[in-house]
């Protein structure tokens, strides 16, 4: 008696530090402190959304996970995973899909890594699903199947059909796996267009919170002025058709920029 006694207390501990991790039969997304859409595509490939703070980053440290792989454009926060004992790598993707080096690149960090792996994007819906059913088909982990389905699961959106092509891959060849070095960047160079999307992502961020805060000075932010995060926003979709990577595209592309760009100048 004494004995389970101890076993459950002991137990009652562990669970109180450990929030545990998600598992790959769960049939909805997992919220954590500091993590949100949290889904598992293996018993230790996680992925989810940006960590938020210190918080997020000592969850990850208490999951257990050791390695954070970062698919958004945005710059990662490479100190603060750190401190938490948490290595970083930055493999940024795209929404319309996964070049076959990229496609590698994933593959190869979870089959020469060990120990639990973060994937994240900044919401964990779209790319980070994407770059995790990648990897995971790619080594066999999960069938193409299983993969769109925990894409599904992560609420990747159908309009994205070339994110879930990364899950229609067939099984990486061995010796081109091996090819691929293992001296992944903390941080990647970010350009163009995708450096563009990131900034506009972080400015519309800032105007939700400006917007909750009835077009005033939010308390939580107090930096944030909103004539100037209007501003901002204006700015970034103004220069936008200059660039090259937005003149090679489509020009329905083209027409829905400049609608676009017509609402931001009206706010």
């Amino acid at each position: 008696m004494r004995r389970c006694f101890l076993a459950t207390a002991l137990c009652a501990a562990a669970c109180a530090s450990n929030p545990g991790t998600p598992r790959p039969q769960d049939t909805e997304p997992k919220e954590y402190p500091g993590l949100h859409n949290v889904v598992a595509y293996g018993d230790r490939i996680f992925c989810g959304s940006v960590p938020h703070g210190e918080e997020g980053f000592a969850t990850l440290a208490a999951m257990g996970v050791r390695t954070i792989v970062s698919v958004d454009g945005a710059q990662p926060e490479v100190e603060a995973a750190k401190r938490h004992g948490l290595r970083t790598i930055h493999l940024p993707i795209g929404y319309a899909g996964v070049d076959d080096l990229r496609r590698l690149e994933l593959a190869r960090v979870v089959d020469a890594i060990e120990g639990s792996i973060y994937m994240h994007c900044h919401h964990g819906l779209h790319r980070s699903a994407a770059a995790a059913a990648a990897a995971t088909v790619q080594l066999g982990i999960l069938t193409p199947d299983e993969a769109t389905g925990r894409m599904r699961i992560s609420g990747t959106s159908p309009k994205y059909p070339g994110l879930y092509a990364c899950a229609n891959v067939t099984r990486a060849d061995a010796r081109r796996l091996a090819a691929i070095g293992t001296d992944f960047p903390e941080r990647a160079l970010v350009t163009g267009l995708v450096q563009s999307m990131v900034e506009i992502d972080i400015v519309t961020n800032h105007l939700v919170a400006v917007d909750r805060a009835g077009w005033t000075v939010p308390a939580v932010h107090p930096d944030l002025v909103p004539a100037v995060e209007t501003g901002r926003m204006a700015d970034l979709f103004r220069h936008l058709p200059d660039d090259p990577e937005v003149r090679a595209k489509p020009s329905e592309f083209g027409r829905l920029l400049e609608l676009q760009i017509e609402a931001t100048q009206a706010v």
